[in-house]
């Protein structure tokens, strides 16, 4: 799995060489018991029932996929990280309803497991599939109200329909009745439309079809994954189109591109398939597009540009849609900084009446100090962001196994302690305080 690049750089473009540098004794920054709100999870028991399914080979699978807790535990004790919220991932192409609540009963119990095998190390989050509202109104309550999950983990779109959709209205209000923490993740941008592309026309080619771009587990055989069929085309929740994205061809009530938490096949990034996130069927990409799973540009990987936009376009849609106004028991987590979000933030309050409807500036800005944000990535230097929101609301997040082992430790983590816009302080809330504030059982044993 390729790295961001040789070597790290801090705000100021020194190079980061070597491990962690620790905080002074008489400067409490946090960097010595560090809570981790972006760590994925793929757990080896569902490996398991995947490969006995028939869904994957446990041998194909990509490395961010072979989650294993004394690899985790490793990561953390040299990072510095006393807890960490696992991401569930579930990276197959689901045959029915039944068989996808079976894979996530497997993962909340291999979550369970991990969190009373090891007190206070690992929390858990739920995974909810958006496209399956049925399947993702259980999951919560089973694992929110029955199995003491901290939160729940969401993809940016499913098949093109982003988050703040009136489609997810349900599954929001009972989220919203719980006060539930909502952790977001991108993925690979939805494909164009039937006949959209660029410049001569053309549209991109589904899975396996030539010119295609498939997204991440589009390529079932690359994914180790048994025969996937052609993705469906279109259809928003509940869509009954094609081949689904995470579900054998013939079952309806599903959509067809984008998928739920646990992107599925394999991912060339640094970021793997977005803890959240169901195997794609198709990638976004105009006429000619190609390359192999999880590139719709060549030479382009999509988790360095397109995955940020995929968050951004997500959180626009919520403020254009007013998802914390009419749900504001929710707290919503973006991660990795918040995409391109508090880069444009002033054009988007300068253009507010721009979306349809109109929205009003004080919307906008209003939006961007509620969401929360993480700093997995690795993040960017934190001026921007913490001149765009709220600095109670920045978490830490390593990314971990998507972001390899020496790039959080040895990049990721230097490069935050360095940061010259965050102040012992700040980075103590960052590092801890902000996210024991929003979830408070998240304490060490």
């Amino acid at each position: 799995m390729p790295e961001y690049g040789a070597g790290g750089f801090t705000a100021s473009g020194a190079s980061l060489t070597g491990s962690r540098s620790p905080a002074p004794e008489d400067e409490d920054d946090g960097s010595r018991a560090v809570i981790d709100v972006h760590h994925h999870f793929c757990a080896p028991q569902w490996r398991e029932w995947g490969e006995a399914e028939g869904l994957v080979n446990p041998r194909a699978l990509p490395p961010w996929a072979h989650w294993d807790a004394e690899s985790a535990l490793a990561l953390m004790d040299r990072a510095g990280i006393a807890t960490a919220v696992l991401k569930p991932m579930l990276p197959a192409r689901y045959e029915s309803s039944a068989q996808l609540r079976e894979a996530i009963t497997v993962t909340l119990r291999a979550a369970v497991e991990a969190a009373e095998a090891h007190p206070g190390r690992f929390f858990f989050h739920v995974p909810l599939f958006l496209d399956d509202l049925e399947v993702s109104s259980w999951a919560l309550r089973h694992g929110l109200d029955e199995l003491g999950a901290v939160g729940v983990n969401i993809t940016a779109n499913y098949g093109g329909v982003y988050l703040g959709d009136p489609a997810y209205d349900g599954i929001f209000a009972e989220l919203d009745d719980r006060s539930a923490v909502v952790d977001t993740h991108p993925h690979n941008l939805p494909a164009l439309p039937a006949g959209a592309g660029g410049p001569g026309g053309g549209r991109p080619g589904g899975a396996g079809e030539p010119g295609s771009s498939p997204g991440v587990g589009a390529d079932a055989g690359a994914a180790g994954m048994p025969g996937a069929g052609r993705p469906g085309e279109g259809g928003g929740p509940g869509g009954t189109a094609g081949a689904r994205g995470h579900e054998a061809p013939g079952h309806a009530g599903r959509q067809g591109a984008a998928g739920g938490p646990g992107a599925g096949g394999p991912h060339p990034a640094a970021d793997g398939p977005g803890a959240a996130g169901a195997p794609r069927a198709s990638a976004a990409g105009g006429p000619g597009a190609g390359g192999p799973p999880g590139v719709t540009v060549p030479g382009l990987p999509n988790f360095l540009c397109d995955f940020l936009l995929d968050t951004t376009r997500a959180a626009a849609n919520m403020i254009r849609n007013r998802t914390l106004d009419r749900f504001p028991n929710l707290s919503v987590i973006l991660p990795h900084g918040g995409g391109f979000l508090p880069h444009i933030a002033t054009r988007l309050e300068a253009f507010a009446g721009s979306f349809d409807p109109p929205v009003e500036p004080a919307v906008v800005r209003d939006h961007l100090h509620r969401f929360y944000y993480d700093t997995a990535g690795p993040m960017s230097p934190a001026g921007t962001l913490l001149a765009t929101v709220d600095p109670a609301r920045i978490l830490f997040g390593s990314d971990w196994p998507a972001c390899p082992a020496d790039m959080v430790a040895d990049v990721a983590v230097p490069a935050l302690a360095a940061d010259p816009a965050l102040t012992p302080a700040l980075r103590r809330a960052v590092n801890r305080e902000n996210a024991l504030r929003l979830m408070p059982r998240l304490v060490p044993a």
